[in-house]
């Protein structure tokens, strides 16, 4: 097994949730583009706070992740709620991606990988999507190695600009925000955050 799961496993085996049980303040100012009834995939979902509240807007939501604590608190949040939230226990890097299956892509804060990896994982999201299909994304840029609250700690694993025009330039349509900004998500991501926003059509 390797260093990562490990280190995932034993971050969210501790108590309560690890990122809290709202929902990501990107994702949640993005609600009024989702439809009741789409198809949405989360990728690296944890313990459950995005998908869960991609459900509670009526989505048909796959929550992805390789940690099976998490998804364990995943199903017990979405029972918590009254949602139903199907889980699939995988890792994004050897996952077999379907092709044109998802209106909506959820990628929060999956910076875990280096830029062969994300650039694949990039091209197998655009896959996923059906043609006009959404895609949120959110992740730390550069700045936030000065921060230091929350993300990891290889500059080349954060998001810039320059980056993610390069990566979805074949999208119809795509709008990027870069801010700073104080976040309160859990233990895990708190306080001042250099954040890059990527809202996006195929």
């Amino acid at each position: 097994m390797s260093d990562e799961y490990q280190r995932w496993q034993t971050r969210f085996s501790a108590p309560g949730y690890l990122f809290g049980k709202e929902p990501n303040g990107f994702l949640k100012s993005q609600a009024s583009l989702l439809k009741r009834g789409q198809k949405a995939l989360s990728i690296a979902d944890g313990e459950g706070r995005n998908g869960v509240f991609l459900a509670e807007q009526g989505l048909d939501v796959l929550a992805l992740d390789f940690s099976p604590v998490a998804l364990e608190k995943s199903r017990a949040l979405a029972k918590e709620r009254g949602v139903t939230l199907r889980t699939e226990l995988a890792d994004v890097a050897t996952w077999t991606w379907p092709v044109a299956e998802f209106d909506v892509v959820v990628a929060i804060f999956f910076q875990f990988c280096g830029p062969e990896l994300r650039s694949r994982i990039f091209a197998s999201i655009k896959r996923a999507l059906k043609p006009g299909g959404l895609l949120l994304l959110e992740g730390y840029r550069p700045k936030q190695l000065e921060y230091k609250t929350g993300g990891p700690s290889q500059v080349e694993n954060l998001y810039t600009r320059e980056l993610l025009e390069k990566e979805f330039k074949d999208f119809s349509s795509i709008a990027i925000d870069e801010y700073d900004k104080m976040i309160s998500e859990g233990a895990g991501h708190g306080g001042m955050s250099a954040l890059i926003d990527l809202v996006g059509r195929k």
